[in-house]
């Protein structure tokens, strides 16, 4: 009897104290509700969609991992958490079908893609589906979808990096997208290995998709002025959109925190005139009148009219003007960073031999319609 008494009340206290737990974890709980258990994410994907937005601002430097292709400079940029991991000359969309601006994503890469011909007066089939690996197939070893019918592709001959070169898509020679889906699987945190992109490019007529592992904001702006690492570049507005203008040149200033009117006015004269150059239409400018040369004989004046309208088409075909202004030292956007501009073995950069387009009628709307895809017959996951 003495050992059950001191039991009873052992176990009598035990019941109280587990009670008392109780009404204080219910209570604990109540009291926690407004915040969430740290097994549900509650919000994280609206915080993502946060960070997956467009950049405010001319010449806007991420700080996130990103792609930023500036069209008129004919340049993609990959960033990873606010670096530069590597620059590409690319080639952009043709003036008929122009490469589009604005936010986009990339979330998988496609090795080994088909095409099928567009309905579009450039296409000499439409319809008709051309296999993956096929000679005919414009888009190359790889593409990576970008939202819309737009692309990022290889497919290209040298010869068209850094000039037109497709129906909306940014292209790249086949070396260039292969270095691309590298650093892209890199800045994405995707696990890719090189046997495997080397064993998927092996099979060309299977297609195989990889997911990202995190998705990629894509932003396709046009900036035909940039403040690069204390120069002025200038660049042609290929598209006509009239951006090259005194106002747009004040804003670009502004955003590197920078007054135009701090220049000399040897470096506003500079800076106002190549807007008018690289303008699709410039203003023509009052020419002095040539020095007269005496006994200067007609085969002479030949040769000098000659040489003043080659002087006249090099500043046509200019496609870039930088200036040099000592008070933008240390600001603006990054220099290209091993920067790729296409070269390669020359069986890799070949490219595809350019459509001959039908004589029809084209479709009413005139819509960057690049190089569509049929889904791919397989799916692969990047291990």
């Amino acid at each position: 009897m003495r050992h059950k008494i001191p039991l009873c009340v052992a176990i009598i206290s035990l019941a109280l104290v587990l009670s008392s737990c109780t009404k204080e974890s219910a209570q604990t709980a109540s009291t926690a509700q407004p915040f969430p258990s740290p097994s549900i994410e509650v919000n994280k994907p609206d915080a993502a969609n946060q960070e997956l937005i467009q950049l405010k601002g001319p010449n806007a430097i991420p700080k996130d991992s990103r792609i930023v292709v500036n069209i008129p400079a004919f340049r993609m940029d990959v960033f990873h958490d606010g670096s530069l991991l590597k620059s590409y000359k690319i080639g952009i969309g043709y003036q008929q079908f122009p490469l589009p601006t604005g936010f986009r994503k990339a979330e998988m890469i496609i090795f080994n893609p088909t095409w099928t011909q567009p309905n579009e007066s450039w296409a000499s089939n439409p319809g008709e589906i051309v296999p993956a690996g096929a000679g005919g197939n414009p888009l190359g070893p790889i593409k990576v979808p970008i939202g819309g019918a737009n692309l990022i592709h290889g497919g290209k001959s040298l010869a068209k990096i850094g000039t037109f070169a497709s129906h909306g898509c940014v292209g790249l020679t086949n070396d260039e997208v292969r270095d691309f889906t590298k650093i892209l699987a890199e800045a994405s945190n995707t696990e890719l290995k090189e046997e495997t992109m080397t064993g998927f490019l092996q099979h060309r007529t299977r297609t195989q998709v990889v997911k990202l592992g995190a998705i990629m904001p894509v932003e396709l702006r046009y900036e035909t002025i940039v403040i690069q690492e204390g120069q002025l570049h200038i660049y042609r507005d290929v598209y006509n959109k009239n951006t090259n203008t005194e106002e747009n040149l004040r804003a670009v200033f502004d955003a590197n925190s920078m007054s135009f009117d701090k220049l000399t006015e040897e470096e506003k004269t500079q800076a106002l005139d190549a807007l008018n150059t690289m303008s699709l239409h410039p203003k023509k400018q009052p020419t002095p009148a040539p020095t007269p040369v005496a006994n200067q004989t007609r085969e002479e004046k030949a040769a000098a009219r000659k040489a003043d309208a080659e002087r006249q088409l090099e500043l046509r075909n200019q496609k870039e003007i930088v200036i040099e202004v000592a008070s933008l030292s240390g600001k603006g956007y990054p220099s290209p960073k091993d920067l790729h501009s296409g070269e390669g073995s020359i069986d890799s950069n070949a490219g595809t031999p350019i459509l001959k387009p039908r004589r029809r009628n084209p479709t009413p709307a005139l819509q960057p319609t690049p190089e569509m895809v049929q889904p791919p017959r397989s799916i692969a996951s990047p291990q």
